[in-house]
């Protein structure tokens, strides 16, 4: 698999949707970015991760030192990420033009890997968002997630009443039907070199 941006300390890919990011459960679940990757570079380890229906892009690092750096940034918070997003219905634009979704996150255990919003045992979990267009029925939004949960951006935004359309855990059966994939792509990534301490800044636009 071919990297957008590859050096000593990290690469750069962009994850088509349906894609495992890392391997899953049984043989056939085996076929993943990080498999890819280190078939080139054997060096290569995760620092993120992307759902297997989420296109865009996803960084990895070069040894376990430049993991550890690079997974620090993200704890940190100095690394954003930015995702496009097609959602069913007519999303009001926030009062200013970032709004912020505050709802904790926690695994749905009896149906996992779901996960639910609880304000008792849920863990903090906040998402900014805007409106870039409307569609026939639907809103085009950007998001940037503050926190890291697993389906946070999906979770968040169906709680505000407004699915991801193609999304076959958290949408309804008509929100599904609206696209043949999940219409969420990563397509910004901007940190610093964990290196020289640079800037970088990488883009893919949405596939749909």
């Amino acid at each position: 698999m071919t990297p957008i941006y590859a050096d000593d300390a990290l690469l750069v890919f962009d994850k088509p949707g349906g894609l495992l990011a890392v391997p899953g459960r049984g043989p056939d679940k085996q076929d993943c970015l990080s498999a890819r990757a280190q078939a080139a570079w054997p060096d290569a380890l995760i620092v993120h991760r992307l759902d297997m229906a989420t296109s865009g892009l996803m960084l990895m690092a070069r040894g376990p030192a430049m993991q550890r750096a690079l997974s620090m940034a993200f704890a940190a918070r100095t690394v954003t990420k930015r995702y496009i997003a097609v959602v069913a219905g007519r999303l009001a634009a926030p009062p200013d033009e970032w709004g912020t979704i505050d709802l904790p996150i926690m695994v749905d255990w009896p149906n996992r890997p779901l996960r639910i919003v609880d304000h008792g045992l849920g863990k903090p979990s906040q998402t900014r968002w805007r409106v870039l267009g409307y569609g026939d029925a639907t809103t085009r939004v950007e998001l940037e997630p503050v926190t890291g949960r697993s389906h946070q951006l999906r979770l968040h935004l169906r709680e505000l009443g407004h699915p991801i359309l193609g999304d076959a855990l958290y949408a309804p059966a008509a929100v599904q039907a609206m696209a043949d994939r999940l219409l969420l792509h990563a397509w910004s990534l901007r940190l610093a070199h964990p290196l020289t301490g640079l800037p970088l800044a990488f883009e893919s636009p949405a596939p749909f």
